[in-house]
């Protein structure tokens, strides 16, 4: 069937006032002009502008902060919109204000937010906000050029659009501040769904945010966030029409959830990370990075050491080791009881055990008092030697307690952290001076992070090479998160023309 010429212009019509374009006339006649303050709307021949406040509100909006999915994800296409018609360089700065903020009120947010999760450790809920300033931004997105006899071609990295993301209450504000700044140096906008127990500090950090973005490159609700999140609210945002891309950083449960939208999903996944450590290793490191990655916020990171499996022949040296870097060892009965308290029998035959929530983040000193001990404050993390039937090993604990078990030699130890890792393709670490070792274990754990002789935060650019990020997406395979994971990839080609070589 012939399209009518009144047919046509009504489809150029939508598309002009979804992108926010401006020419002078479309057919017909009819003129549309952009409002500096606000985009241009056509309706019926006659063009007339709605400000950038009254889309951007959204219908009660404040600062982003939305009770409903319907307006945030409205106001945050109609930022995405004014985004796209921004430079490179406005991106940089609404990264660099995200960044300077993180940092200058870290203190500030960081006693905030353990207030509200009342989980992990405060001067690491700072430390966190602080490192936000090495997630990386625009300076990632570099374009690929292809030139031949047959002319030249580029390609870039362009955005989605709007992005639905999902943050964890075991990092409220620092993932939702690095998810920002590697969607926004991609050019999408975002709506999040916070954790229920972290979305104050989260909604907090997107007002302030929003605020200097509006001031500084005259956007308003660039950074959406639903103030009452519930499952509905995320179930809502997985399936909404102009959601075009989500990044979910969360239980699995979630994660399968956005698995099923039928859209471009970004997804981190469960771990369980084991450590093994060989005869061959320099045991004070070894030691030293243990201690270092399971007590950072309590073991609360997917990346932390979560059980040990060591040799025989240096298992006792590497005990007497890790107390002399800050941890507490318990005896047999104190693990026993510890264990009893921390897991409950499973709901069915075969299932897995219950975990107590209560214990999840708590510091040292709070799991040795629930069994009658006094620890030094300066405690770090508890330790005890298990066998592989105790909960501890097989189970995701995110709390500073950690197993050590007993391996014959080097191959039983990778063998067992290759078990107890689940197949997660998360995490393995190894301390060991012998390569082969490393390159046996690399190869069958074939996790998303394989870190060598150091703390697992060294995966994440933390005292070793690389860059940082707190969504570390392992079932759908980008691995640790950047700009680029958040855009889509388009070519553009002059054929036989430009190659002036």
């Amino acid at each position: 069937m012939n399209a009518t010429e009144t047919t046509i212009r009504a489809v150029v019509e939508e598309v002009l006032s979804e992108l926010g374009k401006s020419p002078q006339q479309v057919n017909g006649g009819q003129r549309v002009t952009t409002n500096p303050n606000g985009i241009p709307v056509v309706s019926n021949g006659v063009a007339s502008s709605v400000s950038a406040s009254s889309v951007n509100d959204g219908g009660g909006g404040n600062y982003g902060v939305f009770d409903s999915v319907d307006e945030a994800v409205a106001a945050a296409h109609n930022a995405f919109l004014q985004l796209s018609k921004q430079t490179i360089a406005d991106r940089a700065t609404v990264i660099d204000i995200v960044k300077t903020m993180c940092e200058q009120r870290a203190e500030e947010w960081g006693t905030k937010e353990f207030a509200e999760t009342k989980i992990g450790r405060l001067d690491h809920k700072i430390a966190k906000l602080k490192i936000i300033k090495d997630v990386p931004g625009t300076e990632w997105l570099r374009p690929t050029c292809f030139s031949g006899d047959h002319g030249i071609a580029l390609e870039e990295r362009a955005p989605f659009g709007v992005i639905g993301a999902i943050t964890p209450v075991t990092h409220s504000l620092p993932t939702l501040a690095g998810n920002i700044v590697n969607m926004v140096a991609a050019g999408n906008s975002i709506i999040f769904n916070p954790h229920p127990s972290g979305r104050n500090i989260a909604c907090e950090g997107v007002r302030e945010f929003n605020k200097a973005i509006a001031a500084k490159i005259g956007i308003e609700n660039l950074i959406t966030i639903i103030g009452n999140p519930t499952i509905e609210s995320a179930n809502e945002i997985f399936h909404h029409r102009k959601v075009r891309m989500l990044c979910v950083t969360g239980g699995p449960a979630v994660g399968s959830a956005a698995l099923g939208a039928k859209k471009r999903a970004v997804v981190a996944g469960p771990g369980n990370p084991p450590v093994v450590v060989d005869d061959s290793a320099d045991l004070e490191n070894a030691a030293k990075s243990i201690v270092a990655g399971a007590a950072f916020d309590n073991n609360l990171l997917c990346i932390g050491e979560k059980e040990v499996f060591a040799v025989q022949s240096i298992f006792d040296q590497l005990m007497e080791a890790v107390g002399r870097h800050g941890g507490y060892l318990l005896n047999a009965q104190q693990v026993d009881a510890l264990t009893k308290l921390a897991f409950a029998p499973p709901k069915e035959p075969g299932g897995h055990p219950m975990l107590n929530r209560d214990f999840i983040g708590a510091d040292p000193a709070v799991l040795a008092r629930q069994i009658g001990l006094n620890v030094p404050v300066n405690t770090q993390i508890l330790y005890g030697e298990t066998d592989t039937n105790n909960p501890f090993v097989p189970e995701e604990q995110m709390m500073p307690f950690i197993p050590f078990v007993r391996a014959r030699d080097t191959m039983h130890a990778i063998e067992l952290a290759y078990e107890f890792e689940h197949g997660f393709g998360h995490t393995a670490i190894i301390h060991s001076r012998n390569v082969h070792a490393m390159t046996v274990m690399g190869k069958l754990m074939n996790t998303t992070l394989f870190v060598k002789n150091g703390p697992s935060m060294a995966g994440l650019g933390l005292g070793g090479e690389g860059y940082l990020s707190f969504s570390v997406a392992t079932p759908t395979g980008e691995g640790v998160t950047n700009p680029g994971t958040f855009t889509r990839t388009r070519r553009c080609v002059m054929v036989d023309e430009l190659r002036v070589v």
